[in-house]
C-alpha cells in the first residue's frame, strides 16, 4: 500500500506525532509523499490512500488539496472532537496492519463548487462542509435571495445563510439550528443565520440543482463574508453572487470495522443520548438519612 502523509504542523502535536507514527508507518507501507505544511501538489503524488494527522480542519484542508484527485482519507484525530477523524493515534496502531490487508470500507460523500463572481473577480473554490455568508461588523442585518435553478425561491433577511452538505450539516448549520442529513444523501441543506421571519426554516434539496445566492441589500458600512469550510474567505458587495453546485468529484472516507456513523454521533456528539435524570432516592438512602 502506498500512502500520503498530510497534516498541519502549525497546530501543537502534528509534527511530533508525525515523528512517532513514520517509522511504525514505514514497516507496513511505502510512504510515497509527506506533506505537514499543506503546501504541495497532490496529485503528481499517486497513491492508494492518504493519512491525515490532526482534525476536522486538517481533514477539509487535505480535500481541498487534493482537489480534483482525490484518494481515499483514513484521520488521525489530534483535535478536540474528531468528528471525521475518529481514529486516536493508538487506534491508528491497532487497526492499521487491517488497513494495509484491504479490511476497510471506502464512503463516498458530497463534495460542492464555489463561484464567487464580482465585478473585478472570479473564484472558484472546492469544498466539502459548508459555505457561509456571514455578517460582519458593525453586524447590520443583511438581505439575500436564494435562487434555484434559475428561480428565486425565498429572500433571507438576518445574520447570514449556510448551504450545507450532509458531511456539514454537524457542523457549522447544526449550530444554526440545520437538521443532521445522513452522509451518503445527495442533498444540500439551507440554513439561515438568525432569520428576521418566523416562517424561515431549514430547507433539504435535491444536490443536482444550482445554488445562486444574490445580496439584495446591505447597509453601506456593513461588511459581508463568504466562508468556505471555516478557512478560505472573501468580500462580499450587492455585486457580488455566489453559486454552489455539486463537485464532479466526491470526498472518500476510510471507515474501519466498528466506527460507523451513528455510534460517531453517539460517541462524539452524545446523540440520542437520554436526559441526565436525578436518580430517585432508594431505601437505603432513606434510612441513612
Amino acid at each position: 500500500m502506498r500512502i500520503l502523509v498530510l497534516g498541519n504542523a502549525h497546530r501543537p502535536g502534528v509534527r511530533e506525532e508525525a515523528a512517532r507514527l513514520l517509522p511504525f508507518l514505514r514497516q507496513h507501507c511505502e510512504i510515497v509523499h509527506i506533506d505537514l505544511e499543506q503546501a504541495c501538489d497532490l496529485s503528481v503524488h499517486p497513491a492508494d490512500l492518504t493519512l491525515v494527522l490532526g482534525g476536522d480542519g486538517a481533514i477539509l484542508r487535505a480535500a481541498r488539496q487534493m482537489g480534483y484527485h482525490q484518494i481515499p482519507v483514513l484521520g488521525v484525530n489530534l483535535g478536540r472532537l474528531g468528528f471525521l477523524a475518529d481514529l486516536d493515534p493508538d487506534a491508528l496502531r491497532e487497526v492499521f496492519p487491517r488497513v494495509v490487508r484491504g479490511e476497510y470500507r471506502i464512503t463516498e460523500h458530497l463534495m460542492f463548487e464555489c463561484l464567487l463572481e464580482g465585478p473585478d473577480e472570479r473564484k472558484l473554490v472546492l469544498g466539502l462542509n459548508e459555505i457561509a455568508l456571514l455578517s460582519g461588523p458593525p453586524f447590520h442585518t443583511i438581505a439575500l435571495d436564494l435562487i434555484l435553478d434559475g428561480e428565486i425561491v425565498s429572500g433571507y433577511s438576518g445574520d447570514g445563510l449556510i448551504i450545507s452538505t450532509p458531511i456539514g450539516s454537524t457542523a457549522h448549520s447544526l449550530s444554526a439550528g440545520g437538521p443532521i442529513l445522513g452522509q451518503d444523501l445527495s442533498a444540500f441543506v439551507v440554513t439561515p443565520i438568525c432569520p428576521h421571519a418566523l416562517t424561515n426554516r431549514p430547507v433539504v434539496e435535491c444536490a443536482d440543482k444550482v445554488y445562486t445566492i444574490a445580496v439584495r441589500r446591505m447597509w453601506p458600512d456593513a461588511n459581508l463574508a463568504l466562508v468556505i469550510d471555516g478557512q478560505e474567505h472573501g468580500r462580499l458587495t450587492t455585486e457580488h453572487r455566489v453559486t454552489v453546485r455539486r463537485a464532479p468529484v466526491a470526498f472518500r472516507l476510510v471507515k474501519v470495522p466498528g466506527h460507523s456513523y451513528y455510534r460517531t454521533l453517539r460517541d462524539k456528539l452524545h446523540w440520542g443520548a437520554p436526559p441526565n435524570y436525578r436518580r430517585e432516592p432508594s431505601a437505603a438512602d432513606e434510612r441513612r438519612e
